[in-house]
């Protein structure tokens, strides 16, 4: 007979910023907890991943997902304000970033390899990271 703790794994994760929590085979749960680089002032680069979509689920709190259109650069920029429990899948290869409240904390769920190998950053201009701070506030 297998022991309670050979059927089943708790995981948590309270610290700021992102962590994976659970890995197997293909795909990764992790955890997006507020930290300081993702208040909206402080945003200053996108992700997309070129290999994956990405899911987010909001938990608890505030969180605006940021998307833009563009392959090479940054073109539209366009707000998501996040509703709990609901499921936002980012398609792939679609430029991305977010903003969260203090009390908030994201699940996502993503392929396992994806890492910044796969998963470029653009730097944001001075317009760009402007046109994020006024689609927040639009959306408070």
């Amino acid at each position: 007979m297998r022991k309670r703790e050979e059927l089943i794994e708790i995981k948590s994760y309270t610290e700021e910023g992102y962590q994976p929590v659970i890995d197997f085979n293909s795909w990764r749960v992790a955890v997006l907890n507020y930290c300081e680089e993702l208040l909206v002032e402080n945003i200053d680069k996108m992700q997309k991943h070129n290999q994956t979509d990405e899911v987010f689920i909001l938990l608890k709190g505030e969180c605006t997902l940021f998307l833009a259109e563009g392959e090479e650069e940054i073109e539209n920029i366009y707000a998501q304000k996040m509703e709990p429990f609901k499921l936002y899948n980012i398609k792939k290869s679609v430029w991305h970033t977010h903003t969260l409240s203090k009390e908030a904390m994201v699940l996502i769920v993503e392929n396992q390899d994806t890492d910044l190998s796969n998963s470029p950053e653009i730097d944001l201009n001075q317009n760009q990271q402007q046109r994020l701070v006024e689609l927040s506030q639009s959306l408070s």
